[in-house]
């Protein structure tokens, strides 16, 4: 029973992978990708946690750890350019 839940759910996750790879490539503004992008990475993290789940091992826990710190560092710092216009600010005291 579990094994057809974890299943049906890595599907479904599945698909909304390729729909917010869509929203990606369509997205009707900035802000809709940057978003779609972390959803993307939130989704990464979820399809590793079942398949490590799937499998009875303990491998993927740091692949599950530093996808998360990918995705928290790089949805900051798209944040960052979509709010400043740059990532790493230059000006200091000359």
């Amino acid at each position: 029973m579990l094994d057809i839940f974890l299943n049906v759910s890595l599907l479904l996750i599945s698909a909304s992978t390729i729909g917010f790879v869509y929203r990606v490539v369509k997205g009707p503004s900035t802000a809709d990708r940057a978003m779609a992008l972390d959803a993307i990475g939130i989704n990464i993290i979820a399809i590793t946690a079942i398949i490590s789940i799937i499998f009875r091992t303990q491998a993927f826990f740091e692949v599950i750890l530093l996808l998360g710190i990918i995705a928290f560092v790089g949805t900051v710092a798209f944040s960052k350019f979509l709010e400043k216009g740059e990532v790493i600010e230059y000006e200091r005291d000359q």
